[in-house]
């Protein structure tokens, strides 16, 4: 069974996380030091809440993931984490992302604003987005396969990704953004697979694929 690193910085509950993962057939640990990385078959970075709280994430812990990402070890950004491999974000300007997937996440509001005139009743549009919501599959995704056009996931923010080269799938409230990323080894979703029933496992699934090839 493949070991997948989990980076716990405060910002949200591991248990779901970590009991998605172990259902997917891998065996998840919390790392509790940067050297704890070179042992791990997959890293996985969670969250929830204000972006600020990747701060603490510093820069031995960004240089050690970097190393694996780099030496081809998969990594799976969840909801708070995905946005962290952005450049960063408009929510806590000047706490950098990892830069893994280029743009700046922005608040649902300043997105919805950029297309008030094709969206006129955007203002009724609640922030944050939070329940289920469709995605809407982009090309080719091999953290998506088997995943429907239309499949329903679990979502929870304010703040989302821009779409970019590495967008697979996206999602509309409001407006469109980016729900779910794909570049090489890096992966990332906008919604909780932990919280997403079927949709959820299968993605997992298809991770714990990544991570065992």
């Amino acid at each position: 069974m493949k070991t997948v690193a989990l980076i716990d910085y405060g910002a949200g509950n591991l248990t779901s996380v970590m009991r998605g993962l172990r259902r997917a057939g891998l065996e998840p640990s919390i790392a509790v030091s940067p050297a704890a990385l070179a042992g791990a078959a997959g890293l996985v970075v969670p969250g929830v809440g204000h972006f600020s709280a990747t701060a603490s994430i510093g820069d031995d812990w960004r240089e050690a993931l970097l190393a694996r990402v780099r030496a081809g070890v998969p990594l799976f950004g969840i909801c708070l984490g995905m946005q962290w491999l952005f450049e960063g974000s408009a929510e806590a300007p000047g706490v950098p992302g990892l830069a893994l997937a280029q743009g700046l996440c922005q608040s649902l509001i300043e997105i919805g604003n950029q297309f008030t005139e094709l969206i006129p009743d955007f203002n009724s549009v609640k922030v944050p987005h939070l329940g289920w919501n469709q995605l809407a599959p982009v090309g080719g995704s091999r953290l998506l396969a088997g995943v429907e056009p239309g499949a329903f996931a679990y979502f929870a923010h304010s703040y989302a990704a821009p779409i970019s080269p590495a967008t697979v799938a996206t999602t509309t409230h409001g407006a469109t953004f980016a729900s779910a990323i794909e570049r090489d080894n890096i992966f990332g979703v906008q919604f909780h697979p932990e919280l997403s029933s079927d949709t959820g496992a299968t993605i997992f699934a298809n991770f714990a694929r990544a991570v065992t090839q």
